[in-house]
């Protein structure tokens, strides 16, 4: 079938929702990147000294780290399933829209000639289908 300017519009406006929604995994992502180099100089603060004789424990720090780390990525973890969920809908919905089009509305990702002409910037592990986001075809 050969792609309306409607359906091409609509294409587009779900990229865009995608990539929107990509954005807001990824501030997820670096928000608690952030939190974590804020807390990193207080979990270097516990006292380590020598105790009835024993060395510090070299892995006190990785440990205070992790699990501050799993603390901080639970508080979020229902927002980053939801959105990762909604990026899966939307990674779907497009790859149907783009079946339904005829081959000059597809992505540049799926044609490399047409990658080089735009300024696409996304990498090849992005344009394998079954291969984004940890989800599988």
């Amino acid at each position: 079938m050969k792609a309306s300017p409607q359906r091409l519009a609509q294409l587009s406006r779900m990229e865009e929702a995608q990539r929107q929604t990509q954005r807001q995994l990824d501030m997820i992502d670096r928000q608690i990147i952030r939190r974590m180099t804020t807390l990193i100089p207080q979990l270097g603060r516990k006292p380590s000294g020598y105790r009835r004789g024993k060395p510090p424990d070299p892995r006190a720090f990785l440990e205070r780290y992790r699990s501050n780390l799993a603390a901080i990525t639970a508080e979020r973890q229902p927002e980053i399933d939801a959105l990762s969920r909604k990026l899966a809908r939307q990674d779907t919905a497009i790859e149907a829209l783009r079946a339904r089009c005829a081959p000059e509305s597809r992505h540049a990702c799926d044609d490399p000639e047409r990658a080089n002409r735009t300024n696409e910037s996304r990498s090849p592990a992005e344009c394998r289908p079954g291969k984004r986001h940890g989800t599988s075809a």
